[in-house]
């Protein structure tokens, strides 16, 4: 284990009860929250305002807790992937991805939460991995603070691999982080954390944090999601609609739901008709349909294009606000959990 506390991810309060013994003025832990924060300093070194006995005393006590990726993919059209080793010393390897979505002058990041999951959705290669652990807040920003693009970065989905709510402690420190004006100050309207439907963990979030949220979905249909979505039988799509309807949703928060299509078995007019009936209760929310990206071993394929622009139609034309996503970085494997996959050897 890494011995020494890392500092990206905590308040500048928490920075200020560490250095409370250090013999420098207490000035200083504020200095050091803002090179980290305000800066995104690399290193001690380069946080010139303090004195070189200062960085020296604190590069021998802490670490900032930012690391490189281990590997970078580039699609050809834009989409960047990076691969992080978020394992221990002495322990197996254990990786996590983050993926580079640039849009005109905007850019999303999709960062993960853990390494593997255990919600073993039938369609995710992060699934066929196993659960290997939960990541610390410190963790999760680093997969923004260590990006070379990382100025660019206009917004976030919490999407990639593992289940938010599964970890929903260190997510939530990660939020406040980056929403805090004492932190990256992004906008929580910035910011879209995805859940198959963790209930405790999703309460917590909509009652500790104005971030969006987006529920996978995949099906209106109880006996059909939980062949694909596990988490169905200890939390029902319909308890957590139940849940959802006493928030409001119809002002500054989002609400969405992700539907992947999958031909020929989620995306017929029976399933639409469904869909539409399904989330009546849950006013003003948006429903994003994805276009399954294939993974290697899963026997599911991509819809036909005129059928996903029919499914959305119908949604569009009886009340549902519906999108169709276009997929992104399909060269270079940008569905979660593949690029791990293979460096797991798994793929």
């Amino acid at each position: 284990m890494n011995a020494e506390p890392a500092l990206l991810g905590l308040s500048p309060a928490e920075i200020a009860g560490l250095l409370a013994d250090a013999p420098f003025p207490a000035y200083r832990a504020k200095q050091v929250a803002q090179w980290i924060y305000g800066k995104r300093a690399d290193s001690f070194d380069a946080m010139s305002n303090l004195g070189r006995a200062d960085r020296d005393w604190l590069a021998q006590r802490f670490r900032l807790g930012n690391l490189p990726p281990a590997e970078e993919r580039v699609s050809t059209d834009g989409t960047r992937k990076y691969l992080f080793n978020v394992s221990e010393a002495d322990e197996k390897p254990a990786y996590v991805e983050c993926v580079y979505i640039p849009d005109g002058d905007r850019a999303t990041l999709c960062v993960s939460s853990q390494s593997g999951c255990r919600m073993n959705c039938g369609f995710c290669a992060t699934g066929s991995q196993g659960f290997n652990r939960s990541l610390t807040a410190t963790q999760i920003l680093n997969q923004f603070y260590s990006l070379p693009f990382a100025d660019e970065i206009s917004s976030f989905v919490f999407m990639g691999m593992g289940e938010p709510f599964d970890n929903t402690d260190e997510v939530l420190r990660a939020l406040n982080r980056l929403t805090a004006a004492d932190g990256f100050a992004f906008s929580p309207r910035r910011i879209t954390v995805s859940t198959v439907g963790v209930i405790p963990g999703m309460k917590r979030f909509l009652d500790e944090s104005e971030c969006h949220l987006a529920v996978s979905l995949h099906s209106p249909f109880a006996d059909e999601r939980v062949q694909w979505i596990p988490a169905q039988k200890a939390y029902p799509i319909a308890e957590v609609l139940d849940v959802l309807r006493h928030y409001d949703f119809r002002h500054q928060r989002r609400l969405s739901f992700e539907y992947i299509l999958f031909g020929g078995l989620n995306d017929s007019l029976r399933h639409a008709k469904a869909l539409v009936n399904l989330l009546k209760v849950c006013a003003g929310c948006r429903v994003n349909l994805i276009l399954y990206h294939p993974v290697p071993g899963k026997p599911f394929q991509r819809p036909k294009p005129e059928q996903a622009f029919l499914f959305r139609d119908y949604l569009s034309k009886n009340g549902l606000f519906a999108t169709l996503r276009q997929s992104r970085g399909e060269d270079i494997e940008a569905a979660c959990g593949l690029l791990s996959q293979q460096k797991k050897g798994l793929a």
